[in-house]
């Protein structure tokens, strides 16, 4: 089969290489799964990179989520067992972990349903417990983990203010449903986000950026408000100021999804269930801005990591994906 393989730990478009290999075998517990579609995600890069909490042995193949066949043809999503991601025809993946994939999207969007929303609703609803009439600032709006937070705060009936980066990206996040955006390349986020509460500040900050979007997230979040620190795409990794959260009286809310998967695999599969219904209803729809095919996913991958891209990229094996 093709599979695209990282043999040394670099910059994705300079690592990934595609390779004839073998098919995975899989297991005890495991399952092999023809891929239809996978979904480009940050941790890739990071994977390349080998800045990611885990690092499989060389050569591996990135590719966190998927969507795709298993050999008695259940239509599924699933995380890949690395080392065998899903840059690749077939993977392996833990079949107590394979949820099925919504009827109401094609594989692509399937592919992109998993990990963004996941760690958006794990967030909102349960570490900073969002509640309908709050405000709630994203940064990063048009992005794939962005744009995920977006809908699921519109879905949860708060008013989203959404901070990009550019006038394509300010388009983008106006179209997903957004109240304001701020265009941080040319606006003062805090200014902005003060003089749409009335002074007040926001309620919740999702920010799987850090850095400098971090220190702007603290200065504009309101009395009792939660700052949910999801990620660190801009590669700075930010020392909060426990003083300035003492006095003025917020939270800093850590969420690392995957600790859900062995800690609460149960509150995972009824969290798929909620947005495989919000999917139905047509409330939330995976932010697809491109579709390229296996030869692509190097290219791809580095796009994401360089903070270029809008929304999704999701690699289609060739004929594999409707």
């Amino acid at each position: 089969m093709q599979a695209w393989r990282v043999h040394r730990n670099g910059e994705p478009g300079e690592v990934m290489r595609l390779d004839e290999t073998e098919r995975p075998t899989p297991g005890e517990g495991q399952a092999l799964i023809r891929v239809r579609a996978a979904n480009v995600n940050f941790p890739d890069a990071l994977l390349c990179r080998g800045q990611y909490q885990v690092r499989p042995p060389l050569p591996f193949t990135p590719g966190v989520e998927i969507c795709g066949d298993t050999e008695d043809g259940r239509r599924v999503i699933a995380t890949p067992a690395l080392p065998y991601g899903g840059f690749a025809e077939y993977v392996v993946a833990d079949e107590a972990a394979l949820l099925p994939a919504p009827g109401s999207l094609d594989d692509a969007e399937a592919a992109a349903l998993h990990i963004g929303y996941q760690t958006g609703w794990f967030g909102l609803h349960r570490r900073a417990r969002i509640e309908a009439g709050e405000t709630l600032l994203v940064h990063a709006a048009a992005g794939g983990v962005g744009s995920a937070a977006v809908q699921l705060g519109k879905a949860a009936g708060a008013t989203v203010i959404g901070v990009v980066g550019g006038p394509e990206k300010a388009a983008t996040a106006r179209e997903l449903g957004c109240d304001l955006v701020i265009d941080r390349r040319c606006e003062d986020i805090v200014a902005r986000a003060k003089e749409a509460t009335g002074g007040r500040g926001v309620d919740v900050v999702y920010d799987p950026v850090g850095g400098d979007a971090y220190a702007r997230s603290v200065k504009c979040v309101a009395f009792e408000g939660r700052v949910l620190v999801v990620g660190f795409a801009s590669g700075v990794i930010p020392a909060p100021a426990l003083g300035h959260a003492l006095v003025k009286n917020y939270s800093i809310v850590g969420l690392h999804w995957g600790l859900y998967n062995t800690e609460d695999p149960a509150a995972v599969r009824a969290c798929h269930d909620e947005l495989t219904r919000l999917a139905a209803q047509g409330v939330i729809r995976p932010l697809v801005s491109e579709r390229t095919a296996m030869t692509g996913a190097a290219a791809a991958v580095q796009r994401v990591a360089d903070g270029t891209s809008t929304g999704r990229i999701v690699v289609l094996p060739t004929g594999a994906a409707r």
